[in-house]
């Protein structure tokens, strides 16, 4: 069975940084586009970066440009999110998403962030 595992969260203070990573496995990595998403409490969750296809162009939300990048490694089924700069904004749980584009999508349990000093 698919499965996405997060890691890499905790508690940062402002201006620091983290790298978050998410392990696929039971699905073939290559073909799914890879997306971060997040939620902070009392808000709707949004996408961080998206890529609008596999291993293609990546969107990212206006508010993190600059200071957040997603890269994917196929050979270890990973994706990343380097986020530096961290705000207290920031703050949120951050979930992978594997999209295969019009069949099926599968979400990672998350991974808190928190950014505070």
């Amino acid at each position: 069975q698919a499965q996405l595992v997060e890691s890499g969260g905790g508690l940062v203070q402002p201006g620091g940084s983290l790298r978050l990573s998410c392990a696929a496995s039971g699905l073939s990595f290559s073909a799914y586009a890879m997306s971060w998403y997040r939620q902070a409490p009392g808000k709707e969750r949004v996408y961080v970066a998206v890529e609008t296809s596999a291993g293609g162009s990546i969107n990212y939300l206006d508010s993190v440009k600059g200071r957040f990048t997603m890269s994917r490694d196929d050979a270890k089924s990973t994706v990343y999110l380097q986020m530096n700069s961290l705000q207290p904004d920031d703050t949120a749980v951050y979930y992978c998403n594997a999209r295969l584009i019009g069949l099926r999508y599968y979400w990672g349990q998350g991974t808190q962030v928190t950014v505070s000093s």
